[in-house]
């Protein structure tokens, strides 16, 4: 049990799968709650707020519209929706614990950790640990879904419906931001990383220099000179081996103790202003086993010990 005065925990789930190829991560907020979520932070001596779910349609009910960015307008809505809800969180003392749903909804909670910090006069860090860079664009996506597009609209790029959300662009600063654990981009989302400023350490960098010199560097660059780090973890980093249940699986992603590893040096740092959680897919699970993963993911980002 870890001592009282703890920053209140506020869930927010987003059960938005209209950014992503394969359906079923809708049910991804649900999974985690059923894992156990709130009386698990609970146990660690938590406030917990359950705001429940954001009202997002689904694809049976909502017009794709423009090919490129497919259900731009609706997933625009949902972050508009998050954001308000995350900065309320953040303005209110607590921790915004976002549970997806697919990665598109990085644009709100994002942006939200951005505008708290430029109340206190500083940017934020970010650290978008995930399998792909999510920096394609409309004109450079083969897909057109938009789940592929978040972390190019917080930079400011497109598209212009999610880089526009809160009044001000850019929500995230190429200095400042990491991308952790990629190991599938195209040829064309290469480029676009590489020219982008942001920092990146592949799954090469992971085997080569190890996780927790990877974390701590990752941590140093988007906590120097900003408000705090929001944490954007996509379940696909991890290996399918033990989060089979998600949106995009790619093999060679992170073991079980790489990412705890990399979620208790987070908790370490004291710097997390806000976490998302996001792709889990229970239609390609095993026995909730990702949702479970991704749940004792979020104790050892707030601080759960091995001893």
């Amino acid at each position: 049990m870890m001592t009282s005065g703890l920053r209140p925990v506020h869930i927010i789930g987003v059960p938005l799968d209209l950014g992503a190829g394969r359906r079923g991560v809708d049910m991804g907020p649900s999974a985690l709650r059923i894992a156990g979520l709130d009386d698990r932070l609970r146990s660690l001596g938590y406030p917990v707020v359950d705001t429940g779910d954001i009202d997002t349609p689904i694809q049976e009910t909502a017009d794709p519209g423009d090919p490129q960015k497919k259900y731009i307008r609706e997933i625009a809505a949902v972050c508009r929706a998050l954001f308000d809800r995350s900065l309320e969180a953040l303005e209110a003392g607590g921790l915004p614990l976002v549970l997806g749903g697919d990665h598109s909804l990085g644009a709100g909670s994002v942006a939200a950790a951005a505008a708290h910090g430029r109340t206190r006069g500083k940017p934020i860090g970010l650290l978008w640990v995930d399998a792909h860079g999510d920096m394609n664009t409309p004109s450079t996506s083969r897909s057109g879904n938009v789940h592929g597009m978040p972390l190019s609209a917080l930079l400011g790029q497109e598209p212009a419906e999610l880089a526009g959300l809160g009044g001000f662009a850019p929500k995230a600063l190429p200095h400042a931001t990491v991308l952790v654990g990629v190991r599938n981009l195209d040829e064309r989302e290469k480029g676009i990383v590489r020219a982008s400023g942001v920092h990146v350490f592949t799954m090469k960098d992971i085997d080569r220099l190890g996780m927790a010199a990877v974390t701590e560097q990752a941590i140093s660059i988007a906590s120097h000179g900003t408000a705090g780090v929001h944490v954007s973890f996509d379940m696909d980093v991890c290996d399918p081996a033990i989060a089979p249940g998600v949106g995009t699986p790619v093999k060679g992603g992170l073991d079980y103790r790489e990412a705890h590893l990399l979620m208790e040096i987070v908790a370490d740092s004291g710097r997390l202003l806000s976490l998302d959680v996001v792709e889990v897919n229970p239609v390609f699970d095993m026995h909730n086993s990702t949702a479970q993963l991704g749940t004792e993911l979020v104790l050892s980002a707030l601080g759960q010990e091995i001893l």
